[in-house]
This record gives structure tokens, sequence and C-alpha cells, in this order.
């Protein structure tokens, strides 16, 4: 099977990383296209052994699925320049925020079979938290594929398309908020005099057995939270700080806001293609 990269950002590199790492899909088998950056094309080859393609119309034409993986502004110009090239057999699978399955069908000008994933980028280890929604005339084959793909670099749930903006909201920008809470964490050691080597390490066992915790256990996080925090103790010292800041109502917020972009991306586009009655 030939597949087709359309971007070659942190999420194609991601997903690549993964399908080759876990002997989903050779190499060889591989084309990387992007608009204009030949250095980052010349990387990932150097990287992951794939072929890279200037000519985005050739990747295109001779692959079986094309990963739609471009910015989502973006998203009206790559899909017309390769509208004509798209193969009424070929599944496209997107990663674009916010961009539905019609506004796609609509910039290709054909019902191709269109499947939109929101993966994030911990696929390069294998651990993505992916969230898929299949169009309409995708196959039985087609979807056991991006299942069985998807699930070899993660875990991967189904959820209806409008469930897409608020899995983007959460777990396809949730790394960054892990990352910016270790950032915190990092600061926090030093500043108390632990050394960088010795915090990075206590922090990133610390964040893995809590997810472990969460996955093994089945108990709500309310209730391991709640065994960890003795009374008078030094947790619940340090809780008190995080809800005296609002820190929960912090996080929340921060995923309603990311999910509201994700809708706002979206209705940008379909404005455009209605004004221009695409």
């Amino acid at each position: 099977m030939k597949i087709a990269f359309l971007g070659a950002g942190s999420m194609a590199e991601a997903i690549i990383s993964g399908l080759i790492k876990r002997g989903i899909a050779n190499p060889s088998d591989i084309s990387v296209t992007n608009r204009q950056d030949v250095e980052r094309l010349n990387l990932i080859a150097r990287i992951y052994g794939v072929t890279t393609e200037t000519n985005k119309e050739k990747a295109v034409s001779e692959a079986n699925v094309v990963f739609l993986a471009i910015k989502p502004k973006d998203a009206k110009e790559a899909l017309q320049s390769i509208a004509s090239y798209v193969n009424n057999d070929t599944l496209i699978i997107s990663v674009l925020a916010g961009v539905s399955i019609e506004s796609i069908q609509q910039l290709l000008q054909k019902e191709v079979r269109v499947i939109r994933a929101m993966p994030n980028t911990s696929a390069t280890v294998g651990l993505s938290a992916t969230a898929i929604s299949v169009g309409e005339n995708v196959t039985e084959d087609e979807y056991e594929f991006a299942r069985t793909l998807f699930s070899a670099i993660g875990s991967c749930s189904i959820v209806k398309e409008d469930q897409l903006h608020a899995v983007t909201g959460l777990s396809g920008s949730g790394p960054a908020y892990v990352y910016y809470v270790a950032e915190a964490l990092e600061k926090a050691a030093l500043e108390q005099g632990l050394e960088h080597e010795v915090a990075r390490k206590l922090i990133q066992q610390t964040l893995l057995g809590a997810a472990e915790m969460l996955g093994r256990t089945k108990k709500e996080p309310a209730q391991l939270r709640r065994e960890v925090t003795s009374p008078g103790g030094t947790t619940e010292a340090g809780i008190s700080i995080l809800q005296q800041s609002e820190t929960a109502e912090a996080i929340q917020a921060c995923v309603k806001r990311a999910t509201e972009r994700s809708r706002e991306l979206g209705d940008m586009l379909i404005r455009e293609l209605e004004d221009t009655k695409i």
C-alpha cells in the first residue's frame, strides 16, 4: 500500500515514525511532500528512509492512502491543488483540526472516502491518544485499516465527527499541557535545590506512574488524589495552593478554549467556501 503525506510537520513525522517503528508500513512505501521546505523533507528522508517528493501531484496520484497533515489555514489551497490528482478510490485520512469531512470533499470536488483523525505527537513513541470519525462511504476494510493503524501507535477511540473538536482540545493539544506542567515542576525542583538531571528523572517517573495508576486501578482521579492526600500532610499543603489558584478551573478553561478554536478553524473554512461558492 502506497501512503502519501501532504505536510511534513511534527504531526506527520510522529505518525510516520510510529508507522515505521511498529512495522505497519515500509519506508519505501511512504512518500512525503510539503509546500516549500526542501530542507525539512531531506531531514525526514535521512531519519526515516522514506521517499520525499517535491511534486505533490505525483505523490498523491500514486497513493492508495493520502494523509492530510497540513495546517488548517492551508487546507483550501492545498486540497484544490491536488483535486484533479486524487483518485476516486483513494482513502483520505485527515488530521486537520476543525476541517470537516464535508469541507474536504467539497474542496476536492468529489465524493472521496474520508476518515478524520485527531492523534497527538506521542505517536512518535507509540503512545498516541487518537480518536477517529469515519465518513459515510468508508468501507469496512478501510475502517479496520485506520483503526489498526492508529491502534499500533497508541490507543484509538471512535467518536462522532462533531466530538472531534473536544478531542482536539483535550488529547490533541494535551501533550503540550502536560509539558507545561512538567516545565513548572522542573523549575520548582531547581528552586528547591535539586539538580537538573535528578529533577527531570523524578518528574518523568512521577507522570508515568500516575498515568499507569489511572489505567491499571480504574479508580477515579479524585479517589486517587484523596488516597495520596493525608490530612495535615505535605500533599494537602501543596494541593491547597492549587485550589487557591483555581488551577482546576484554569485547566477546564484551557480545554474549552482549545475546543472553541477547533470549531472556529472549521467555521472559517466553511464561510470561505460559501463565499466563493465552491
